[in-house]
């Protein structure tokens, strides 16, 4: 399977909207920059949200917040309130959200591998463009 038979194959594909694309949409989610950080953490065990947001580091209240929302609205997520005083919130993967995460790791794990190589393409491809007054 290639990335046009996931995203769809022209660019209007991706203009369409959720209706009409709406496995685009959870792509995003799943990848975003939070997104990714979240799912992750969350694969080793259950956080509060001030353990998460520490654990993830440099993410604003605001955003932990939008991106667990967005992800507990697309099944990924268990948010897990408990009527108790102070409150007390857990948030923890779904079995579809764990299967999500999984695949997530799997690339992260490889961008971790790969990094020299990738770092070594900069260099090559930064001296060439350098060495060029074509852009």
């Amino acid at each position: 399977m290639t990335v046009s038979d996931v995203v769809g194959a022209t660019a209007s594909k991706y203009d369409i909207g959720e209706q009409m694309c709406p496995h685009r949409l959870v792509l995003e989610h799943v990848t975003s920059r939070w997104g990714v950080l979240v799912l992750i953490e969350l694969l080793d065990r259950p956080y509060r949200f001030s353990e998460l947001r520490r654990a993830i580091g440099r993410v604003s209240e605001k955003m932990l917040t939008q991106t667990l929302q967005t992800l507990e609205r697309d099944g990924l997520v268990h948010r897990d309130a408990k009527p108790v005083i102070p409150p007390r919130v857990d948030y923890s993967l779904t079995d579809l959200g764990r299967e999500a995460a999984e695949q997530v790791r799997g690339l992260a794990l490889w961008t971790e591998e790969r990094m020299g190589e990738v770092q070594k393409a900069r260099e090559v491809y930064d001296a060439r463009k350098g060495g060029s007054d074509q852009g």
